[in-house]
């Protein structure tokens, strides 16, 4: 089978929520980096085989197959297809992973992968009645940015619980303290500011227009293990939890794209090629240490073992969930991970995470002249996915 490389990857900066790409419509963002892709590669969009897009919401601005609406924004061909896929916060990783299936299956040569999400814009919704007018009841308005809704009662209670709260059960059933929590994401914001700072995330990022944003949005140059120790707990009724505000990721808006291709199938140097995914599920609530299992399935069938691996992306939805999955991969040194700060800083659109890890991952081996890479991610309702790259 031919392989799979990836060509480029770009991403916009990530907004928070509510803040500087609020006003741009999650349809435009996606349409920013595929316009973006095509500009940076000299790319004529007639020759992409398919867009492959993820996304986690899909409930506002973003129906109606957002892959093929990005697409037609951009101004490519009527011609080119474009499919939405949902992994929930795996989303863009998984659009990679079809993408890269459809290469070495013969059935593409060259694909566009990626994702968005403008959490800000996502639509509160109501459940119809059953009936036209119903003379009594009232009715529940759903916030769909992120979590669970309109649950069905029959899954067992214990699945259903928030992220947030299935976070602070991981540091608990760890023994993951506050103290280390905290640690991690000043680490993170202090890893992303001099990463932007020196100019690592350049040539990965474009801007939106109309948009003052220069950098990701949420990192904090200033945060401290003062400044973090000071937040409440929020998922903990009994005054002992330990996720905080400060030490899980935001809520973001952003897009991101990866150009996949077969070997030769562009004029360019690849930045990587895929050599391994794996793809693990775990209870509902337990989701955090998902990637744990994914990432060593992944390296499994990479024929690599952690002892190869030189740089990993492990998307920070929480700090302990990213505590956790290190101690799970007992033989990876923990400073090969998010070197230049992860999602707990730069934050975490859902639907275009999976493909900031991956495409800061390509840039980082090509910077580096070679090396392995993992990228890995959890994804709630209980999974993990992720990806190995080589140069």
């Amino acid at each position: 089978m031919p392989a799979t490389f990836v060509y480029d990857a770009v991403r916009t900066p990530f907004g928070r929520a509510g803040g500087a790409l609020a006003g741009i419509r999650p349809d435009d963002l996606a349409a920013r980096v595929m316009a973006a892709t095509v500009e940076r590669t000299g790319l004529d969009p007639v020759r992409i085989d398919d867009v492959i897009f993820g996304d986690a919401n899909q409930a506002g601005e973003d129906n109606r197959n957002v892959a093929r609406l990005g697409a037609l924004l951009a101004g490519f061909p009527t011609s080119l297809t474009g499919v939405t896929v949902n992994r929930l916060c795996a989303s863009s990783l998984e659009a990679v992973i079809q993408g890269a299936r459809a290469i070495e299956c013969g059935d593409a040569s060259i694909v566009l992968a990626g994702g968005v999400e403008s959490m800000s814009r996502a639509p509160y919704v109501v459940e119809k009645a059953p009936r036209p007018y119903p003379a009594v009841g009232n009715t529940t308005m759903w916030n769909t940015a992120i979590g669970w809704r309109m649950t069905n009662p029959v899954l067992p209670t214990p699945w259903t619980i928030s992220n947030g709260q299935a976070a602070e059960k991981i540091a608990r059933e760890w023994g993951i303290a506050r103290e280390e929590q905290d640690a991690f994401a000043v680490r993170s914001h202090r890893l992303a500011a001099a990463a932007w700072a020196a100019g690592v995330y350049d040539a990965e990022t474009v801007g939106v227009p109309g948009v003052e944003l220069a950098r990701d949005e949420g990192i904090r140059d200033d945060t401290s293990l003062e400044a973090l120790g000071g937040l409440r707990a929020l998922f903990a009724d009994d005054g002992t939890g330990s996720v905080t505000a400060g030490n899980s990721s935001p809520i973001n808006d952003g897009a991101s794209a990866v150009l996949l291709g077969a070997e030769g199938a562009l004029d360019l140097e690849p930045l990587a090629r895929i050599t391994g995914r794996g793809a693990h599920g775990v209870d509902p609530d337990l989701f955090p240490i998902a990637p744990i299992e994914a990432a060593n399935t992944a390296l499994a069938r990479a024929g690599r073992t952690w002892a190869d691996v030189d740089v990993v992306e492990l998307n920070e939805a929480f700090a302990s969930q990213s505590l956790a999955c290190i101690a799970g991969w007992p033989d990876l040194d923990p400073e090969k991970v998010n070197i230049h700060g992860g999602a707990l800083a730069i934050g975490h659109p859902l639907g275009a995470s999976g493909g900031r890890i991956i495409g800061h991952a390509a840039h980082e081996l090509a910077r580096r002249g070679g090396g392995v890479a993992v990228a890995a991610i959890c994804i709630g309702v209980g999974q993990g996915l992720a990806v190995v790259l080589e140069r």
